[in-house]
């Protein structure tokens, strides 16, 4: 009796033993064939239309993955590196900026998605007209989108720049301020929250929505601007291998699905976002 039981005893080490090593086999064909995970870096504001987009892959066998960056600079930094395979976040002039500011990193564009308008949002004053002298404006920081801001304000007659049609003019850059503007520069993502401490600020619909502060939809003023210039991105290093055309196949869901469609309505605005790969 003892005989057999240590018979079975052995009989299902075994088995464990070959489940394990038939386990660790597998994996690592997945991982040399290029099934393994896809993983996108992203801006939390960008998440939900994604995360709709990844459930679609996942019934088509792309397994992705989605990690959440809450600023501008991790996200290169990390696809740089190789820890992620690509990075959502970034339209092309920021690229082009953080490729100057940093040689070493050697990323481009895989591929295009949303492109959104961007407005003047107050929850002081109904008009632009009402924003007293030396008003608080709560503008980016970086080059690129305080660029971006500067164009709108000169849209709304606020400010007028040395070159009217620089996207990347600066504060420096300002020719007229007949209102006294005081300007408070922060991080990109950080203008929705600024905006309850401010006469004005420049704001990004889906930032707007995911901060819960202001109602996307109440701009004093949103650009007139529907080209893609400021469209995100799907970028990658230079060196990146699109294995079974995984990242091919996730972005070919993210601009066709009825469903992300859906969540793009949802959270940018039927109205704030295009397509920015037409």
């Amino acid at each position: 009796m003892a005989q057999q039981q240590s018979k079975l005893k052995f009989v299902v080490i075994a088995g464990v033993i070959i489940a394990v090593i038939a386990a660790l086999a597998y994996w690592n064909y997945q991982k040399k064939s290029g099934d393994s995970e896809l993983v996108i870096g992203i801006s939390p504001s960008f998440a939900k239309p994604l995360q709709v987009a990844a459930d679609e892959a996942k019934k088509q066998g792309v397994n992705v993955k989605l990690v959440e960056f809450s600023d501008w600079n991790t996200p290169n930094i990390t696809l740089s590196h190789g820890d992620i395979d690509a990075n959502f976040f970034q339209h092309q002039p920021f690229l082009d900026n953080a490729k100057k500011e940093n040689p070493d990193f050697k990323l481009k564009a895989f591929a295009t998605g949303v492109a959104s308008h961007v407005g003047l949002y107050s929850k002081k004053y109904t008009s632009l007209d009402a924003l007293p002298q030396n008003a608080k404006v709560v503008i980016p920081n970086d080059p690129v989108n305080q660029g971006r801001a500067l164009l709108l304000l000169q849209q709304a007659k606020l400010i007028t720049l040395k070159d009217p049609n620089n996207h990347l003019s600066g504060l420096k850059d300002i020719a007229e301020n007949p209102k006294q503007l005081q300007f408070v520069e922060v991080e990109g993502p950080q203008t929705a929250r600024a905006i309850d401490d401010a006469d004005l600020a420049f704001g990004y619909p889906h930032y707007l929505r995911l901060a819960k502060t202001a109602d996307p939809n109440s701009a004093l003023l949103l650009d007139d601007n529907t080209n893609t210039r400021y469209a995100i991105l799907f970028v990658v290093r230079e060196d990146y291998q699109d294995k079974n055309d995984k990242l091919k196949k996730f972005v070919e869901i993210y601009q066709n699905s009825p469903e992300v469609k859906q969540a793009l309505d949802q959270d940018f605005g039927a109205k704030l976002w295009f397509p920015g790969w037409k």
